[in-house]
């Protein structure tokens, strides 16, 4: 996509979520788009989810209806907005993450769910298997096998002495146990020690960070929509601490973190539009299998690296995707 297209098509989505409130389903084919953070911190996602609709003959308000809701980052949100989508008679939800699509199976067993991305889907019970989900539920997952590991790898030739390490998740969401898995035993086998922060809610968060100060030498942030939507407060918090940080996805290094690695999540928003396109053409969720992600991120932030004071070294750098200077 053109950059000034791409542009206009973010500019636009802040007004999307307003647009669709107004929007009452009626003959078009209609998405209820279940986001789990904010129309402005996943306004990427929803740009590349739209686009390929369009790619693929799917046009807002002409020969489709989206209507958005965002849970904003409270759990609770899910279900209430899942039970508004069963209410509506949407003709497909887009799920984004493990708890909303949960959530969103818990409320219907009809209505077809896609998820663009989940992490464990078939451990957390979203589907049967990824070969064959079975039921009304497919979609993309966001794991792939030793990612903590080796994110931990990484971090650790950028810290060569790096001992104690704060590993910062929330234990209520069930998409993240396979990572806290990984983290664990790399941490292990590097002799790494790690000390767990586990805030629940947004106001969690920042005594959590209190809480190590001058107690370890960097910070590794698992994935899902609380962290993501709290973004910024972490970076800050981090740079204020001089603690390098490492995330699962390039949204955080964007806005201040030091190194991201792994799935591009604008690709998998495309591919799960994919997933949308094939069910409104009358294929079943449960006949399409789910796929695992294919494109992988090393993105660095060097203007990070240099307020905190790191050299990144040149092999670090050689196979990283993007360098933000």
């Amino acid at each position: 996509m053109k950059r000034r297209a791409f542009i206009m098509l973010l500019g636009s989505a802040a007004a999307w979520p307003l647009a669709a409130r107004a929007q009452q389903p009626g003959k078009l084919p209609t998405i209820g788009f279940l986001g789990s953070g904010t129309p402005t911190n996943q306004r990427t996602w929803v740009a590349a989810f739209v686009q390929r609709l369009h790619e693929l003959g799917w046009i807002e308000g002409r020969t489709i209806n989206i209507v958005y809701r965002w849970a904003e980052g409270r759990p609770e949100r899910f279900a209430e907005i899942a039970s508004e989508f069963v209410q509506l008679k949407v003709d497909v939800t887009f799920a984004v993450g493990t708890e909303a699509a949960l959530a969103m199976k818990e409320a219907t067993s009809g209505i077809p769910i896609v998820f663009p991305a989940a992490g464990d889907p078939v451990g957390t019970g979203l589907v049967a298997s990824l070969a064959r989900p079975g039921g009304n539920v497919t979609g993309l997952s966001n794991q792939a096998v030793d990612l903590g590991r080796k994110r931990l790898e990484i971090l650790r030739e950028v810290l060569p002495g790096l001992s104690r390490l704060a590993i910062m998740a929330n234990a209520a969401y069930a998409g993240g146990a396979p990572e806290i898995g990984e983290v664990h035993a790399a941490a292990r086998t590097l002799r790494v020690e790690l000390v767990a922060l586990d805030p629940g809610r947004t106001e969690d968060i920042t005594p959590a960070l209190e809480s190590i100060k001058d107690r370890v030498e960097a910070l590794y942030v698992v994935g899902d929509p609380l962290m993501n939507l709290n973004r910024m407060r972490i970076n800050t918090f981090a740079l204020a601490a001089r603690l390098p940080t490492m995330y699962v996805q390039r949204e955080y290094v964007e806005t201040g973190g030091l190194m991201s690695y792994g799935p591009n999540y604008l690709d998998l928003n495309r591919r799960a539009a994919d997933y949308v396109d094939k069910i409104l053409r009358g294929t079943k969720p449960g006949d399409i299998p789910v796929e695992q992600p294919t494109k992988f991120d090393l993105v660095i932030n060097l203007i990070t690296a240099k307020a905190l004071g790191i050299t990144v070294p040149p092999g670090v750098l050689a196979i990283a995707d993007e360098v933000i200077e």
